[in-house]
């Protein structure tokens, strides 16, 4: 469940059983983003069992890695691109951070993208858009290819997240063809800005999924 905004949203969340929320850091254009500080109080309330996941844009591995650790959440998701050996530096400063790589599915160039940063990172995100500015930003609510991320799940040896514009209507039809290992959503759930609760329970049924009782977080 990304771009969530307060820790109010991140207990209706983890309450209607989401596993991983995720915070959206500062970059051109990105729908959702939050300052720091936000994302640093939301991680810290989250319950262990729900992975807490930083969106950025940067590039550099020092600078990663000090916002990481201002931030304290769990996963790093890389919405630019990196460069191999800018990837083994980031993993060795910070060996206990999930890794998770955007690849924006816009035609057959993504599944050598795939292929190429796969054995660098823990897993891959599909989603829609192009890049604006020179980053690969997040929310775009746009459907792309799903024959193109289908075949990057049977070509490539990592567990593949699928994102981009899916809603409680067409989740299901998504899986069935592309058989990721898990969904990512964002405005399929929100209205007018706000996390919405009969749309994030909609789309949770539509995954078979059912509400976690007396979750408590973390204060």
């Amino acid at each position: 469940m990304c771009c969530i905004e307060s820790v109010e949203e991140a207990r209706l969340a983890v309450a209607e059983g989401v596993d991983a929320i995720g915070l959206v850091s500062a970059m051109p254009n990105a729908a959702g983003a939050i300052p720091e500080s936000t994302i640093a109080e939301i991680a810290a309330a989250v319950p262990p069992r729900v992975s807490t996941v930083l969106l950025t844009s940067l590039t550099e591995p020092d600078a990663l890695v000090a916002q990481y650790e201002r931030c304290g959440t769990t996963t790093i998701q890389l919405c630019d691109r990196w460069t191999t050996g800018a990837l083994e530096r980031l993993r060795e400063s910070i060996p206990e951070a999930a890794l998770v790589q955007v690849i924006h599915v816009t035609g057959g160039e993504a599944i050598d993208q795939a292929l190429a940063v796969a054995p660098y990172v823990d897993a891959l995100l599909l989603d829609s858009g192009a890049p604006r500015h020179g980053v690969e930003e997040p929310g775009h609510a746009v459907v792309h290819d799903w024959a193109l991320s289908a075949e990057i799940c049977r070509s490539v040896p990592a567990p593949i997240f699928l994102a981009g514009g899916l809603h409680a209507a067409n989740v299901r039809g998504a899986i069935d063809l592309v058989g990721p290992w898990g969904v990512d959503v964002c405005s399929g759930v929100r209205v007018a800005g706000h996390l919405d609760l009969d749309r994030l329970r909609s789309f949770l049924a539509a995954l078979g999924r059912t509400p976690v009782p007396e979750i408590d977080l973390r204060h």
